[in-house]
């Protein structure tokens, strides 16, 4: 039986249009489904499915998710996530128990991500703040010195002085949820290509129930970033709001809203 399936140019480029063909016949999808992004069930044959693949250096993973939840994409990841988005999906997944992870740059810092709720203009908003353990300089650059702002502002995020208003949405880019979990921030790709990942956590991290209603009512997250030592781990959501806002006020913060892709 055909199957109710958005299949996107980016998926048939990468599966073929043979495979393509197939799955909307309904020879190679399943009826039913556990949704890639809100884990509850799905029907293809009845409801619009997506399919959503997942791209590692070696292998690669097509997954479905009910359209309302996630658009038709490709998703490149690394081998490990692949691997661990596999055991995840199968429940053998081990998962990350603070919302913070690591993933290692080219100029070999390491990137920390902390989730929490923030509180603007007297609604909450799901958060991430980025802080990397060490100075980020231009890739190629042999100077020393710390460009991690300067290439995110020129990648569209805004300098923030003070968190009163939500900063402006950054088209093109988008923090992926999956399995109900945090994947990865994605950005967009060279000459126009497929979203890359950004950051990517080495293994999906568990985010709160509040944290995740929070980004299906505002359809977004805010990513706020900051130098080294601008922040520090702090182990409660207060400690960590003023230190976000003694970044901004010193003049170390830039923002940006992101859409949300997933739930």
């Amino acid at each position: 039986m055909p199957r109710m399936l958005d299949v996107s140019d980016a998926v048939r480029a990468e599966i073929g249009d043979e495979e393509a063909d197939r799955l909307l016949t309904g020879d190679n999808a399943p009826g039913s489904y556990d949704c890639t992004s809100c884990r509850t069930p799905g029907d293809s044959e009845q409801e619009r499915t997506s399919t959503v693949l997942f791209i590692g250096d070696e292998t690669a993973v097509l997954a479905f998710a009910h359209a309302g939840c996630l658009p038709s994409q490709v998703v490149q990841v690394t081998e490990e996530q692949l691997q661990g988005a596999v055991r995840s999906i199968s429940g053998d997944g081990d998962i990350a128990s603070d919302g913070r992870a690591a993933q290692s740059a080219p100029e070999q810092a390491v990137l920390g991500v902390t989730s929490g709720l923030v509180l603007i203009a007297g609604e909450l908003h799901p958060a991430l703040v980025v802080e990397p353990t060490a100075p980020i300089v231009r890739p190629g650059s042999t100077a020393i010195g710390d460009d991690f702002l300067p290439l995110l502002i020129e990648q569209g995020f805004m300098p923030v002085t003070e968190l009163t208003e939500v900063p402006p949405v950054l088209h093109g880019w988008s923090v992926l949820l999956a399995v109900g979990q945090l994947h990865a921030v994605l950005q967009p790709g060279p000459n126009g290509a497929s979203q890359v990942a950004w950051w990517q956590a080495h293994q999906p991290l568990q985010v709160t129930d509040g944290w995740r209603a929070a980004a299906n009512k505002h359809q977004q997250v805010l990513m706020f970033a900051a130098p080294v030592g601008s922040i520090g781990r702090q182990p409660r959501e207060d400690l960590l709001r003023d230190a976000v806002d003694k970044a901004a006020a010193n003049g170390k913060l830039v923002a940006a809203a992101l859409p949300l892709a997933g739930t």
